[in-house]
């Protein structure tokens, strides 16, 4: 039961963190629950027509970071539920419009809003690291790699840039540019066994998971929603036929997360075709064939996040509930190592969603 939940596609509002603590932002309030204890903390509330847009915990578990409406950030302590650290952001090249995302590296915190990405040093005050404005649109999706090298930034002008960490001073400096998506770029996910690979699905008129390798720029793998929407050719009424067309018209990949124990994808769905609305998608790496599928919600899967152990996930749908999926298997022992077609198959029995 998840109140007053924004429909709002851009913002990043749910993050599982390491202390196995779920961290969700719901209309004005920020709350805490504990996988372990199944208790809920209320950790802040804004006034007024304020409102938290994204949340992100710390690599360590330690501390969180939220954005806001009005352009600040904030950073709580984990265990005393306090605020330590408040961005307006107080200086002269800071944020001017909501902050939609948020992403750790490190001690640094990456924030991005409709105006600019702001890369700082938490640690320090008024320490910037990089300010730039590389996308024309509000940037929604901010990801990190494992490694702490590489950034991934995604906006509604529908780009994806790869940032080299070590490079980062204007918004000339990105490493590479993927302009492939035709709608909004939110959900970003580093593979974990291959740190020069990153998958991006886009929204709204997109419908597309696409697999990206850095070390050539290509494009290497490519799930499209749209591939079964032609079933209107077999009707001849005008309201199956309009159907149709609003489905390929509108299609979302509203969150993205690899499976760090077998080579898969789970992607969350929105607007689509009925094979894939409102919906979670279990893809196989790299054919993207699709392996399985959670029953279809009420509503968009707007948010998606991962546990800490790697074994579940949670998605936050636009009809104001959360939900905790076991869609990823165990991880594979020593006689399933190999990676034959046999073994895989019997892989794949391991787990009931199978």
């Amino acid at each position: 039961d998840a109140p007053l939940m924004s429909r709002d596609y851009y913002l990043n509002i749910i993050d599982w963190g390491k202390a196995n603590i779920l961290v969700v932002a719901l209309g004005r309030y920020v709350y805490l629950w504990n996988a372990d204890t199944h208790l809920t903390e209320l950790l802040s509330e804004e006034r007024g027509n304020e409102y938290p847009c994204s949340v992100a915990w710390s690599q360590d578990g330690k501390s969180i970071a939220v954005g806001y409406s009005c352009s600040k950030i904030q950073l709580f302590d984990c265990e005393t539920l306090r605020p330590v650290r408040k961005f307006k952001i107080c200086f002269t090249d800071g944020h001017h419009k909501r902050v939609a995302s948020v992403a750790w590296n490190g001690h640094n915190l990456t924030s991005g809003s409709r105006d600019r990405i702001i890369n700082q040093d938490v640690r320090a005050r008024n320490s910037i690291g990089c300010n730039i404005k590389p996308h024309r649109g509000e940037v929604c999706g901010l990801k990190w790699s494992t490694t702490g090298r590489y950034l991934a930034t995604g906006a509604n002008d529908h780009r994806v840039y790869i940032w080299d960490a070590s490079k980062m001073r204007s918004k000339q400096d990105y490493t590479l540019c993927f302009d492939e998506h035709c709608a909004a770029v939110k959900a970003l996910a580093w593979c974990p066994f291959d740190h020069n690979v990153i998958a991006s699905g886009g929204g709204t008129e997109d419908g597309c998971v696409k697999v990206w390798n850095l070390k050539n720029g290509r494009c290497i793998s490519n799930f499209d929603s749209r591939s079964q929407a032609s079933f209107f050719f077999f009707f001849s009424t005008w309201a199956l036929i309009l159907k149709s067309i609003l489905c390929e018209l509108f299609r979302q990949i509203c969150g993205l997360q690899w499976n760090r124990h077998h080579k898969e994808i789970v992607s969350a769905h929105g607007y689509g075709h009925e094979d894939y609305r409102n919906r979670l998608c279990l893809l196989k790496y790299p054919s993207m064939s699709c392996i399985w599928e959670s029953p279809q919600q009420r509503a968009r899967v707007l948010h998606l996040s991962q546990s800490p152990d790697g074994l579940s996930a949670v998605s936050a749908v636009e009809d104001a509930t959360i939900r905790f999926w076991e869609v990823f298997g165990p991880p594979a022992t020593d006689c399933r190592s190999s990676n034959s077609s046999f073994e895989s198959l019997l892989s794949l029995t391991a787990t009931p969603l199978r």
